[in-house]
Formats: C-alpha cells, sequence, structure tokens
C-alpha cells in the first residue's frame, strides 16, 4: 500500500559534457538530491545529497562548473546500488509517492538500474512537478524550475543544480501546488 503521508521530492545530477560524451562514457547519476515533503502541513524535510561514485564516466570541468561537483567529491560517494538501498531503508522510496521536476530523473533512475542490474527504489507513483506547475498555472508550455520560481514568486534556495537545493526548491513549488 502506498503511503500518502509524505513525498519524496527528488533531483538528481549527471556527468555532462558540453558536447557528446568522450568516447566509451555515458552519463550516470553523481548526486541523488532527496527532501520529503510532508503532505498535510506542506512542510519540507531536510535537504539532503547523496553522492554516487560514477564507473562509467568522469567528472568533466563542464560539469563542475554546472553542479560545482568535483571528480574527487563524487568518488568518495557510495555505489550506485548503495544509493538505491539507501533511499529504500531511510526514506522508503518503494512506499511513497515520490517527485521529481520533469522526467529526466525518472527515465535516468529506470536506465541506470536496467544498465547495473539494481532494483529500481520507487514505487509506481510519480509526480511530474514540470508538467503539474504548467497546467495549474495554465501555462502554453513547461518551464525550467528557476522560472518555475519566478512565476511562484519564490527565490532559488541554495545553489542551482545541485542536487539536494533543487530537491528542496522543487519541493517548495509542490507544497504550493498541493495547497492551491
Amino acid at each position: 500500500m502506498i503511503a500518502l503521508d509524505h513525498v519524496l521530492v527528488v533531483d538528481i545530477e549527471s556527468t555532462c559534457w558540453e558536447g557528446s560524451p568522450p568516447g566509451g562514457q555515458v552519463s550516470e547519476i553523481i548526486e541523488i538530491g532527496v527532501c520529503p515533503l510532508e503532505v498535510s502541513t506542506g512542510k519540507r524535510g531536510e535537504r539532503r545529497s547523496v553522492l554516487v561514485r560514477p564507473t562509467r564516466s568522469a567528472v568533466s570541468q563542464f560539469c563542475t562548473r554546472l553542479t560545482t561537483l568535483t571528480a574527487a567529491q563524487v568518488a568518495a560517494g557510495v555505489s550506485f546500488a548503495e544509493a538505491c538501498a539507501l533511499l529504500r531503508e531511510e526514506y522508503r522510496s518503494a512506499d511513497r509517492v515520490w517527485a521529481s521536476y520533469g522526467e529526466y530523473d525518472r527515465k535516468m533512475f529506470e536506465r541506470q538500474c536496467a544498465d547495473f542490474g539494481v532494483r529500481y527504489p520507487f514505487g509506481q507513483r510519480h509526480i511530474n512537478v514540470k508538467t503539474l506547475f504548467a497546467l495549474t498555472h495554465a501555462l502554453p508550455g513547461e518551464v525550467g524550475m528557476a522560472e518555475a520560481l519566478r512565476i511562484a514568486g519564490r527565490k532559488l534556495d541554495g545553489t542551482h543544480h545541485r542536487g539536494h537545493d533543487d530537491a528542496h526548491n522543487i519541493a517548495g513549488l509542490l507544497a504550493g501546488l498541493l495547497r492551491r
């Protein structure tokens, strides 16, 4: 049975490059940002960053400029399998509704779980906050998170493109949508 008391808001950062990935490398998750949202109150829980060691790619200078994450920082992270286990055990992710801003995070988890033979850490209930925001505000199309914050009259809290800060900001947007 799905627990509806909290929504687990997740935002990932992945290895990235200015152009195509270098030969033999693929984009993979290097940070999982988590921020639980209490549905009844709209209160955001503590934001958390789980750094994940990449195994099929390296953190580029472009990626460090974008995310502030360095190769040394993510090298000290946990394996992807350990990160997924942490989500299941500490956040009950398989038993909760989870949310992300867009479909990228969901698809990356699905792909990386399949690639590594790791059990998918989430249940079947996913909220795409990007689509929900556009629908709720009767926008002609979806907008990026920074623009959504501007439209909602909210300031960016933290560093954009850091998973834990983005998850916290997305949880704030979702709380506002649930209150409408």
